[in-house]
């Protein structure tokens, strides 16, 4: 199979505006025959934990449909992040469109510190069966919590795949993590991370894949969007960095 990571920047607050550029780069996956595109955290609202109240939907909201008429038509599987509201209060959420499938959310299960203000805990790992293939979600802080990882890998996921809004400091921290987990659990990992400005810090990109024996195999740089596709079978990597308008 072949899995994208994207690398985007989001309007603060605009879901509108960003679904639009989600639809630009999901456009070019699906042109590359990808089977999966995931994009950053909170990537449709903007890393924002201070509008995350305002925000919050669910993985049924009616604006959300374009994806799943998407995923439906090009047989794609899609990843979207988005504060939700639930009954126990906002959760840090990946929306998933597959194919002809009901919508599914991951929410992360470890919060930093930080977050604990404005957001509650997941409670269960999502494994996504895809293909040939068992991708384990994670997003942000808990992917650099060992324990989630280990979970992930002793339900059987075989890619590991990291939806985050890193800083410069937190993408120095995944750099030295990854590569380690990578080697430790043999399992790929792939990092789709943002750019520009969330909450009060500036996102500094550098979407990366590590192979399975965690060798650093693609990356994108600090500034541009862009697209990292790899190929489970070929083991191989490929960039994609300009993107069209929408016509999907």
């Amino acid at each position: 199979m072949k899995i994208c990571v994207a690398q985007t920047k989001s309007e603060k607050g605009n879901i509108k505006a960003n679904i639009q550029n989600h639809l630009r780069w999901i456009e070019l996956a699906v042109s590359e025959k990808t089977d999966m595109i995931a994009f950053p955290e909170l990537s449709l609202s903007g890393y924002e934990p201070e509008l995350a109240k305002d925000l919050a939907t669910d993985q049924n909201d009616e604006r959300l449909q374009v994806f799943q008429d998407i995923s439906d038509a090009h047989q794609i599987a899609i990843g979207v992040g988005l504060p939700i509201q639930s009954e126990v209060g906002i959760l840090i959420g990946m929306v998933i469109f597959q194919p002809n499938q009901p919508r599914r959310t991951y929410f992360k299960q470890i919060l930093h510190p930080d977050e604990k203000p404005y957001f509650v805990e997941g409670i269960e790992n999502t494994i996504l069966a895809i293909k040939d293939r068992n991708i384990a979600l994670a997003i942000c802080y808990e992917s650099l919590q060992p324990q989630h990882v280990k979970k992930a890998r002793e339900m059987g996921a075989d890619i590991y795949l990291a939806s985050v809004a890193k800083s410069q400091t937190g993408i120095d921290k995944a750099y030295e993590h990854f590569p380690k987990i990578a080697d430790q659990h043999s399992i790929p990992v792939l990092m789709a991370n943002c750019i520009g400005f969330c909450d009060n810090y500036l996102s500094a990109g550098q979407t990366s894949i590590w192979d399975a024996e965690g060798v650093l195999c693609a990356q994108l740089d600090s500034h541009g969007e862009g697209l990292l596709i790899y190929d489970t079978v070929t083991k191989t990597t490929h960039r994609v960095k300009e993107a069209k308008d929408s016509n999907v």
